[in-house]
């Protein structure tokens, strides 16, 4: 086996990636081993060959002083893509035969699921001659590590959020309007719950609540109910929080009705939720909701994302990074089985696990965390959160001030929006 190291990155950036690149690097050239950073993930080492790729400076040697202090910095210093190279037999044999001809026989992945799927592919590939380690990273949180263990970057995520929506709540009190706030996250709703619950946003709608499938319609009875009831309050201002993985519950055909709306596909095959404007989408349906009654009114739209992948890492984040990278040269520089792990922690002690352990049987991809709607720390969100509740139904006066702002009568709101508090997340189903 060669005796070269390298690293790459795969999919989105997350705050702590640097850190794990100097976590990596410095361990495995304090044991002896030279370490080669691969530039833009999977890119080039499905296209280019070995000789090519060292000419033009996409796999370059690094050493301790290149990376000693790059842990303080968001991004990712080589680069990240969604290339796949899992799509075509010819496409893996390429990497394989880069991998081997530069000399490498430990890869360092850091990514998320889809990552570390091809790493086990290219692994199997090449029979033993690469061992790998993967270390997952996503803002999302939605890996299935033990323990409940985050996923790095989503700690840092989750406080800049926090902070970007402090000033978008005390807008939305200060203009008297309301904010429609779509959050990052591609099936799960752990960020946009962490971000909402933290800065109390007046509610937070996550896709777990919702079952399977969700009309957009659904969504918007729970919108502007919530209006409705914030108004019945005495307020005309209120920000929501919308995990943008609720979209990937909505059937297909129903995005495609859309106007303006185009369906794109990343390499892996997921829908670009983020080429979807899920709160313009509800803004606009929200606001012809009220205008149709002649009752007018303005929501901002605002999409939070991009801005928190690449922050520089808070303290939690730049610690546990570096507890990861150092994992990583452990598991494979010592006599563990296997040819290839992800690495983790659990208890505050190193993890080796087999990736085969996150797969779903029946899908054979990984398995995806969600957020437990049944839980002390979701059933806590729901409480300090406005929306319509059972209660609102149950009580005539309160049923009447509801219908009234709604401009229409007790029996056409219950009829109208009772069923929002019949969710799955509301019954505990």
């Amino acid at each position: 086996m060669a005796d070269d190291l390298g690293i790459l990155v795969g999919g989105g950036p997350a705050p702590g990636i640097n850190g794990v690149i100097s976590a990596v690097t410095i361990e495995a050239r304090n044991r002896g081993l030279r370490v080669w950073g691969i530039y833009d993930g999977w890119q080039w080492l499905m296209r280019e060959d070995a000789g090519r790729l060292r000419e033009q400076g996409l796999v370059r040697e690094l050493r301790i002083e290149d990376v000693s202090r790059i842990h303080f910095d968001g991004g990712s210093i080589l680069r990240t893509s969604r290339a796949n190279p899992t799509r075509k037999p010819e496409d893996l044999d390429r990497v394989v035969r880069n991998l081997r001809d530069l000399g490498i026989g430990y890869l360092v992945t850091i990514g998320g699921d889809d990552t570390a799927f091809a790493a086990g592919r290219v692994a199997e590939r090449a029979g033993g001659a690469v061992r790998f380690a993967h270390v997952p990273k996503t803002i999302d949180n939605d890996l299935p590590l033990p323990g409940g263990a985050p996923t790095f970057g989503f700690n840092t995520a989750r406080h800049l959020g926090f902070q970007l929506l402090q000033n978008i709540m005390e807008d939305s009190r200060s203009m008297n309007r309301w904010y429609f706030v779509a959050v990052m996250g591609r099936s799960a709703g752990h960020l946009a719950l962490g971000i909402g619950k933290a800065a109390g946003a007046t509610l937070v709608l996550i896709p777990e609540e919702f079952g399977r499938r969700v009309s957009l319609e659904t969504v918007c009875d729970v919108l502007e109910g919530a209006m409705l009831k914030r108004r019945v309050m005495g307020r005309e201002d209120g920000v929501a929080v919308i995990a943008e993985g609720i979209l990937e519950r909505v059937p297909e055909e129903e995005l495609a009705r859309l106007e303006g709306v185009r369906i794109v596909r990343d390499p892996y095959g997921h829908i670009r939720l983020a080429e979807l404007d899920l709160a313009y989408i509800l803004k606009t349906m929200v606001e012809a909701r009220f205008a149709a009654r002649g009752d007018p009114v303005t929501v901002v739209h605002k999409s939070l994302g991009y801005e928190l992948r690449c922050a520089p890492p808070v303290a939690s984040d730049s610690e546990y990074v570096r507890d990861l990278g150092f994992g990583a040269v452990e598991f494979l520089l010592g006599d563990h089985p296997g040819p290839g792990a992800l690495i983790c922690l659990e208890g505050g002690r190193l993890r080796f696990l087999d990736f085969r352990e996150l797969l779903d049987p029946q899908s054979g991809r990984p398995r995806t965390r969600m957020v437990d709607v049944n839980s002390t720390s979701y059933r806590v969100a729901r409480k300090y959160m406005i929306r319509l509740e059972p209660q609102d139904f149950e009580d005539p006066d309160q049923l009447r001030r509801l219908a009234e702002a709604a401009r229409t009568t007790p029996e056409e709101f219950r009829r109208r929006f009772g069923h929002v508090v019949e969710l799955p997340a509301t019954t505990g189903t």
